[in-house]
């Protein structure tokens, strides 16, 4: 059974950083390209970065291009996001999924305020 879970959320100030990581049980996660997806209240789901599965080619939103820092380290079968210069626009549930797969995980809750 796929198993999601994100972690390394919280509070921070504006220009503060965080890095978020996916862990995961069920399935071999360096087969796959992964995403960070994010929801804001009263927004849809939304992709800002995703991966290949050897982590030779990352993609990001507009929105957190050369803030955000996607990477994955397959022999911890884990997959990272580094959040740099946050800015309260950021505040948002973010998820982390296989891009094929249809489950989610609970997310882990981004607050940027002062």
């Amino acid at each position: 059974q796929v198993h999601l879970v994100e972690s390394g959320g919280g509070l921070v100030r504006p220009g503060g950083s965080l890095r978020l990581s996916c862990a995961h049980s069920g399935f071999t996660l360096e087969n796959y390209a992964v995403g960070w997806f994010r929801q804001a209240p009263g927004k849809e789901r939304e992709l800002v970065a995703r991966i290949t599965s050897t982590g030779t080619s990352t993609n990001y939103a507009d929105s957190v291009k050369g803030r955000f820092t996607i990477s994955r380290d397959n022999a911890k079968s884990t997959v990272y996001l580094q959040m740099n210069r946050l800015k309260p626009e950021d505040t948002a549930i973010y998820y982390c999924k296989p891009l094929q797969f249809a489950t989610w995980g609970q997310g882990t809750q981004v607050t940027v305020s002062s």
